[in-house]
């Protein structure tokens, strides 16, 4: 049996037919019912796997492994030089990358191809969330977000929290480095330069050459700041939330307390301008996912949007794009 508390629906994984998946399918009890390079067929196994079917909860983390045996990148071996010219009370410099632009889905062939890009090309923006995975301890992991960078020097993010408290990490720590923007995955490995205590903490990481990409959402997220109304689980409970991203599959928000458990059912309710006008949103969700924020105070809950109206689809489609058109 696998471990039931670490495996999301497959309805959360985006799969089609034609798709070999790359990892075993289990059900909700944790037994196994493949195992990996199952092969979809028709589209009446694909709904079958969609209703009964999970997959570790790992999936997306490591749909671009960054190997652990893989050498640091060029940059990250002049560490030692690098420190030297960073002060301990440097300001970081924000940057403010365009984000990542809207363009056409990408075809099923697309999905999960794997490249290697340059740094500079990718498009992230202030605000930015990274994982950080420990490259001797691969059970640690750490999310930051991104302050701004100094090109061909260093990333610098935020120090990751826990319990509130910034996390102890030392200067030439090894890290795996995963975000996932967008429709891409993007990983590359790094190092700590530098930890800086004031006037806040954050981190100066390795400035990498090369990014690993790999495309895995066949639907664009659009950045926001939206105050929403969700409601979920039975007995039913709501609180108001912060949406960060949305797509026409789902969004994530930021709520001051774990509202419910995977799998609820619910609505989120909120407001938004498409085209010059005010509509009012009322969306049928799923709660697909639940972890504790950077600072480990809040909980990030993640939706996957169900049974959307026309009206709401539609209206959906043209704050989404409006939004990505925006921000280019």
């Amino acid at each position: 049996m696998g471990d039931v508390q670490g495996l999301m629906s497959l309805k959360h994984a985006e799969i089609t037919v034609g798709q070999t998946l790359a990892w075993p399918v289990y059900n909700q009890d944790g037994d196994m019912l493949s195992e990996a390079g199952l092969h979809i067929d028709s589209q009446q196994q694909l709904d079958h796997l969609l209703e009964v079917g999970y997959c570790s909860a790992d999936f997306l983390w490591d749909s671009i492994p960054a190997k652990l045996s893989d050498p640091l990148t060029p940059a990250t071996a002049t560490v030692s030089a690098a420190a030297s010219t960073l002060s301990a009370t440097a300001e970081p410099a924000l940057a403010t990358p365009p984000p990542n632009l809207p363009g056409n889905p990408p075809k099923q062939e697309e999905l999960n191809k794997e490249s290697v890009i340059e740094l500079d090309s990718v498009r992230w923006h202030v605000g930015e969330v990274f994982f950080l995975q420990t490259q001797d301890n691969v059970g640690t992991r750490y999310t930051v977000r991104l302050i701004g960078y100094a090109k061909n020097k260093s990333l610098m993010l935020t120090a990751p929290m826990m319990d509130g408290r910034a996390a102890l990490i030392r200067e030439g720590q090894g890290f795996i480095v995963r975000a996932f923007p967008g429709k891409k995955a993007y990983a590359f490995t790094s190092s700590l330069i530098k930890y800086v205590y004031s006037p806040f903490p954050y981190l100066h990481l390795a400035y990498p050459r090369e990014v690993r990409a790999t495309t895995i959402r066949q639907a664009a997220r659009a950045t926001v700041k939206i105050i929403a109304s969700v409601t979920v689980g039975n007995p039913e409970q709501t609180a108001a939330a912060t949406l960060g991203d949305l797509s026409m599959g789902g969004t994530s928000g930021i709520i001051k307390r774990q509202l419910g458990r995977k799998g609820d059912t619910g609505t989120v309710k909120f407001r938004v301008n498409a085209a010059g006008s005010d509509e009012y949103l009322s969306l049928n969700v799923i709660l697909r996912s639940v972890a504790p924020t950077e600072n480990g105070l809040e909980f990030r809950h993640g939706f996957e949007f169900v049974d959307l109206s026309p009206q709401a689809r539609l209206i959906l489609s043209a704050f989404v794009h409006q939004t990505l058109a925006e921000m280019d």
